[in-house]
């Protein structure tokens, strides 16, 4: 909670300047003053409730509330019932008061809302806390239990877990550590899915900011420069645009945007490019109020608006995105479109209605208040089919917290696309799910019976992948029955879970196959089972405190695939090798031992081996995370590691913070940088030359393919460490032909 001391004139003179604050933007969204006074009397309630309590920041206590309560309102759109719930939502929890208390005071919801909230940070269930293999897991598993209640409690919740990421720099680090992972794993995802823009992308870019700081500040950096250097293009730009619309006779206003810093690195990760290589850096956004062209629906004014800017402007066909036809899964609406600037400039365009930007800004409570108007749903909320879907997923007693936490993170992220049944019904499927998918997306029972499918009319198996646009007929058979081979292909979480459900009949048998097929893959490999191997083969999957049996019986029902048991061993069971021949898996040594090469620490007192990630395998000068096993070993991470992510957000209690720290030798790392360029007689020669004989550098693989005179590629390459390695990019892209190099994932 906090400390206690007394609060000065200026704590007082602070809470009645944030609460003043606040109060504004409640008068806007309060329908009287009734409404009004409920939340007044909310603030001095809890106002008095954390009186003298103070946050590690050391500010009253009080401020935290008000901030979430006005994230409430101001980033959500929620209403009086919801910012005096924010209000309240610590008091239970951190005081004598119970939520009878507040039901007496502010009636049913509001403390409905408190106590969605109150549960959701205290008790979990009521398992035996040692059979639970995640507090975390089932900590999200409570918050999304609320989604059954009233959605509004996981909102105020996205409000409060904003904040606490502005306010993050007051907590210890293994704690700072934990909370943004939490947050890039399930909290983003949820925003994202409940259509919160504003508070995903706050959320993203606290998260960069203190994973990658560098990054975040070289990109903001390069993002005010250009922004103050193109200020003068895009108002050019946009003068046309203006010109033709009001000519059009249009009602509009037109808002000028920056990609953040996280969407540009993340594109920049995920696309293998450069900052410059990014050519949709600016969008404008043209907002039209759709009642200025009352004999046009709100799609067809999207379309006029389309037709007027590309007739001044070229437009690139391959980025059209229409989001009014087909809106996103999460409520989205709105037509894209990137112009090229008489300037010679990429310029995204983003065309929407009042309407539809409401519903990109607000989200979900900005939907609901338009369907209480009375708004026809063309496409009756996907939002609301997903809180549905969510429901059922939750309520099911087989699924334990963990793997609820993956089924709706993947949920969450997943892309969808159209497909049609025989009869033209139009159904909303995963993207990359196969036609068994749909068969168990129309009825389990279809599912189970499925031989084959037809696709537009021609007959494919049932692991044909589908795509936008397939027509899709199942074809069955009585005597047919699930099949373990089927979860190889099945993508879907729902038509896993009814596969995995039916073998879990067969356990014992799914069990003994399991070990047989584990068995005969380690005998033709070398090795013999054993309680040390099975162990760190269990650390490798992710099985944490169970038995041997489970990891048979997963093997058996084919939720573990045994085709890269070979790297999985290596993984597990990497050993030091020759400095001749520098091994990225190696343990590292502690502090007390001799001829020391790179080592990490944590705690001097500690006697922890450490192990590189071989997932993103950081180097030195990597802002790194750890994460304790039983067994001492500590496995070393890149903060930005989406597998790392996924562990913090599960296991925070075994997160430790490692620095790396020099010793008298150096050891090597393995590191990839791909190379993009104009191809020119001797510039291979030229890259190694200056990799081995200038930098001194050991290239483990080369692969550069030329194509019309353009060459693209990657090197496999040795460094000491993250300084080493900017320096060798700093000269390569020096190099005449060159035109990115860009450091990227190994395999």
């Amino acid at each position: 909670m906090g400390k206690i001391s007394e609060f000065n004139q200026n704590d007082y003179e602070v809470i009645a300047r944030d609460y003043a604050s606040l109060k504004e933007a409640a008068m806007k969204r309060c329908a009287d003053l009734s409404e009004l006074e409920v939340v007044q009397k909310a603030f001095e309630f809890a106002n008095q409730a954390h009186k003298g309590v103070r946050r590690r920041s050391g500010e009253p206590y009080i401020l935290h509330p008000i901030a979430v309560a006005k994230i409430v309102v101001s980033n959500i759109g929620l209403g009086y019932k919801s910012i005096s719930a924010a209000l309240l939502h610590d008091v239970v929890e951190d005081t004598d008061y119970t939520v009878d208390d507040i039901r007496n005071l502010f009636g049913d919801k509001i403390a409905s809302l408190v106590d969605g909230l109150t549960k959701i940070k205290t008790v979990l269930d009521n398992e035996d806390k040692a059979q639970q293999k995640s507090i975390q897991a089932e900590n999200f598993k409570r918050i999304l239990l609320t989604l059954n209640d009233d959605v509004r409690v996981v909102l105020i919740k996205l409000a409060d877990r904003l904040h606490n990421c502005r306010t993050i720099e007051y907590m210890p680090e293994h704690k700072r550590d934990k909370i943004l992972s939490e947050t890039m794993f399930i909290f983003i995802p949820l925003a994202h899915r409940l259509g919160l823009y504003e508070v995903k992308s706050e959320m993203e870019n606290i998260w960069l900011r203190y994973k990658e700081p560098d990054a975040y500040n070289e990109i903001s950096s390069k993002v005010n420069r250009n922004v103050s250097d193109k200020e003068k293009e895009i108002d050019a730009f946009i003068a046309p645009i203006d010109k033709a619309l009001k000519a059009a006779g249009f009602k509009f206003e037109i808002k000028k945007r920056v990609k953040s810093p996280y969407s540009i690195w993340n594109k920049m990760n995920t696309k293998g490019i450069t900052f410059d290589q990014i050519y949709d850096l600016y969008a404008v956004r043209i907002i039209f109020d759709p009642s200025s062209s009352p004999k046009e629906t709100e799609r067809d004014q999207c379309y006029h608006i389309f037709s007027t800017v590309t007739s001044i402007y070229k437009y690139k066909a391959d980025r059209i995105r229409d989001w009014v036809k087909y809106p996103k899964n999460n409520g989205y609406e709105a037509l894209h479109c990137t112009l090229m600037s008489n300037t010679g400039i990429w310029i995204e365009v983003q065309i929407r209605s009042k309407r539809m930007n409401d519903i990109a800004e607000k989200g979900i409570a900005a939907h609901w208040a338009y369907k209480k108007d009375g708004f026809a749903e063309e496409n009756e909320s996907e939002m609301d089919k997903w809180i549905t879907k969510v429901k059922d997923i939750l309520v099911n007693p087989d699924v334990n917290a963990l793997e609820l936490l993956d089924l709706i993170h993947n949920d969450l992220i997943k892309t969808d696309i159209m497909v049609f049944t025989p009869k033209g019904e139009q159904k909303s499927i995963e993207k990359g799910a196969t036609a068994l998918d749909f068969a168990y997306s129309i009825h389990t029972h279809i599912g189970n019976k499925a031989i084959a499918a037809k696709v537009n009319l021609r007959l494919v198996p049932l692991s044909h992948v589908l795509k936008t646009g397939d027509q899709v007929e199942i074809i069955t058979a009585e005597n047919e029955k699930p099949k373990r081979e089927w979860l190889e292909f099945l993508k879907t979480p729902k038509a896993r879970k009814i596969v995995i459900d039916y073998l879990k009949g067969e356990r014992q048998e799914t069990v003994r196959i399991g070990k047989k097929m584990l068995e005969g893959q380690l005998e033709s490999l070398g090795y013999k089972a054993n309680d040390k191997l099975l162990n760190r083969l269990m650390q490798a999957y992710e099985i944490f405190d169970a038995k041997p049996d489970e990891l048979y019986f997963r093997i058996g029902v084919g939720i573990i695939n045994l085709s890269n048991l070979q790297e999985v061993l290596k993984k597990a069971l990497s050993k030091p090798e020759s400095p001749k021949n520098p091994n990225w898996l190696s343990w590292f040594k502690p502090k007390d031992k001799k001829e020391e090469e790179y080592i990490i620490s944590d705690d001097p007192r500690s006697a922890h081996k450490y192990v590189i990630a071989s997932c993103c395998n950081p180097i030195p000068g990597d802002s790194v995370v750890g994460f304790l096993a039983s067994d001492g070993t500590v496995t070393v991470h890149k903060r930005t590691c989406n597998k790392a992510n996924n562990l913090a957000s599960k296991f925070g209690d075994k997160i430790v913070m490692p620095q790396w720290e020099k010793s008298a030798s150096r050891m090597s790392f393995p590191v990839r940088l791909a190379l993009k360029g104009v191809d020119r007689i001797g510039i291979i020669n030229e890259i190694t030359r200056y990799i081995s004989f200038v930098m001194s550098v050991n290239i483990r693989k080369f692969y550069l393919g030329t194509e019309d005179g353009v060459f693209e590629g990657y090197i496999d390459l040795y460094v000491h460490d993250k300084s080493d390695l900017d320096k060798l990019i700093k000269k390569l892209n020096k190099i005449e032909g060159i035109q990115s190099v860009v450091r990227m994932d190994l395999d």
